[in-house]
């Protein structure tokens, strides 16, 4: 079975805890977008990884994990991570392959990334790690792809500086180089496992441009990112958090307001442990957007959804949900496409009663509390999608599966 866990939000949702608990039974791990500007963080047990160009899968021992076409890859950063994943007792040696297709991040990249932000009549808030670069190069058909380190005809009109910065590594990524298209034929794996970066809203086409990433972050690009077809992939596990968050720029219809909301947002904030892996920035936190969450649900052919941080609102009296939004007085259902509308749209909120009790044993579906079980299945019913795996805490045993998505429907 070939598996995609994909962002259902703006990003930062939890994939990478949801990937490490479902890999265990899959046979390969495979990363399809994004690049160093990704931060997945996975606790077990009294130990965190924080990866950012790794599939989350690393952490099992017997896993292999591929970084897919898909992405963009800083040679730099990977091997500090790879170096830093080491000191942490992973030994990642002849389990991480990458895909020779996939582009190169070059350092010089990182420089002109912020200074193009700068620029730019409405700024991103880009994380600065040279990712929109290298896509803008890839399409423009000026990259530079891993394979090409290796081709002569190329590497020699490389500039000095650039051949300087790559140098060092040409030779250790070598023998990770592999034709995934080819790979999967060959080996036939009984079950893939797709991970996705960011998040739909942040996909350079689905997503609220031109406040989005520069990859392909929706589901259809683990076809894309991974050399098969769509035909291919079974099924797709949306992930989501039981609030809404957004880093860097861009319109946030939920988003709490401090005049409304009084601490709400900074509570949430502490409580979620909100600021980015990769930037150290604060995250901003609002509702959960379920106008955003079922326009997620369909434009990426969800089957079902996994919400994360349902713990983060253990002390709360009351839970609110944006159900619609209203802007200069007409309500909006679906999600909008205009900057306008997004940017200007108040929330219409429905309230819930809180639980008010500590969840993180919750094993199974039953345990949790009525008051979380009439959350959810409101969320079910307004996505029309349903709800299969619970996150209740950030270690891996602290997760709740009410229907295995490994098992054929």
């Amino acid at each position: 079975m070939n598996l995609v866990i994909m962002g259902a939000q703006w990003g930062d949702e939890g994939k990478g805890k949801i990937v490490d608990f479902l890999a265990a039974e899959s046979d390969i791990v495979l990363r399809y977008s994004g690049g160093a500007n990704a931060g997945h963080t996975v606790v077990i047990g009294e130990k965190t990884y924080k990866l950012h160009l790794i599939p989350s899968g690393i952490t099992h021992a017997d896993k292999r994990v591929v970084l897919g076409s898909g992405m963009v890859i800083d040679l730099e950063s990977l091997f500090s991570e790879l170096d830093g994943l080491s000191g942490q007792g992973i030994n990642w040696q002849g389990r991480v392959l990458i895909s020779g297709r996939a582009h190169l991040v070059l350092p010089r990249y990182r420089d002109l990334d912020r200074e193009m932000d700068s620029k730019r009549k409405l700024p991103i808030g880009t994380t600065g790690r040279g990712i929109g670069v290298a896509y803008g190069l890839k399409a423009n058909r000026d990259g530079i792809r891993v394979v090409d380190l290796f081709d002569s005809s190329i590497w020699e009109k490389l500039s000095a500086e650039d051949r300087a910065a790559l140098e060092p590594f040409r030779e250790r990524v070598r023998e990770m180089v592999v034709d995934i298209t080819y790979l999967l034929y060959k080996e036939k794996p009984l079950n893939i496992l797709f991970e996705g970066a960011q998040g739909t809203l942040l996909d350079i086409d689905s997503g609220t441009y031109p406040y989005v990433s520069s990859g392909v972050s929706c589901a259809s690009g683990a076809a894309i990112g991974a050399g098969i077809g769509p035909k291919d992939i079974n099924r797709i596990l949306g992930v989501f958090k039981a609030y809404s968050t957004r880093v860097g720029n861009g319109p946030f219809p939920s988003e709490f307001s401090r005049d409304r909301d009084g601490d709400l947002e900074s509570t949430i904030r502490e409580l979620g442990r909100e600021y980015g892996v990769t930037t150290g920035r604060p995250r901003r936190c609002g509702y959960l957007d379920l106008v955003a969450l079922k326009y997620g649900c369909l434009t990426n052919s969800i089957d079902s959804l996994v919400m994360t941080h349902l713990d983060v609102y253990d002390e709360m009296e009351e839970i609110s949900v944006c159900t619609s939004y209203n802007f200069k007085g007409k309500e909006f259902l679906n999600f909008p496409a205009s900057l306008e509308i997004l940017e200007g749209a108040m929330p219409v909120l429905r309230s819930f009663k809180g639980w008010r009790q500590d969840i993180s044993g919750c094993s199974r579906y039953e345990d949790l509390p009525v008051e979380a079980r009439e959350y959810l299945e409101f969320i079910e019913e307004y996505t029309e999608t349903p709800i299969d795996i619970i996150s209740v805490g950030y270690r891996r045993e602290e997760t709740i599966v009410r229907k295995d998505p490994w098992t054929p429907s």
